[in-house]
């Protein structure tokens, strides 16, 4: 279970059918579809502007994730718990998916501490 678990985080495109069936039928209610986008992309640009100001730079993002980087603290010696990738020329940027604005919130204290904490 917990290698799964581990395996399942890494790998977003393993679908089965419980998921395909949410997955359609949350796009075929418009209404809901529409409202859920707009939160994602509300808190999207919120988070931008919130990692701008701790210093990250990342690429503009349309999606639901931030490609970011930070040039004081290299993604890898740190060891943070995001989607991390050790390709040369993107092997200082973190993948972080956009989450609830709660979620959002607390991983930008973790943030904010944790860089401060480098100093």
């Amino acid at each position: 279970k917990a290698l799964n678990d581990v395996k399942y985080s890494f790998n977003s495109y393993t679908m089965n059918r419980t998921s395909i069936l949410l997955g359609t039928a949350s796009i075929e209610d418009d209404v809901y579809f529409k409202e859920t986008v707009e939160k994602i992309v509300n808190t999207r640009e919120w988070f931008k502007a919130e990692m701008k100001k701790l210093g990250f730079t990342f690429p503009d993002s349309k999606a639901n994730f931030l490609f970011a980087s930070h040039p004081k603290v290299p993604a890898r010696e740190k060891d943070i718990y995001v989607r991390y990738f050790d390709k040369p020329r993107i092997n200082n940027y973190l993948r972080i998916t956009i989450g609830t604005d709660e979620e959002m919130e607390k991983f930008l204290k973790f943030l904010t501490s944790f860089l401060k904490s480098q100093k």
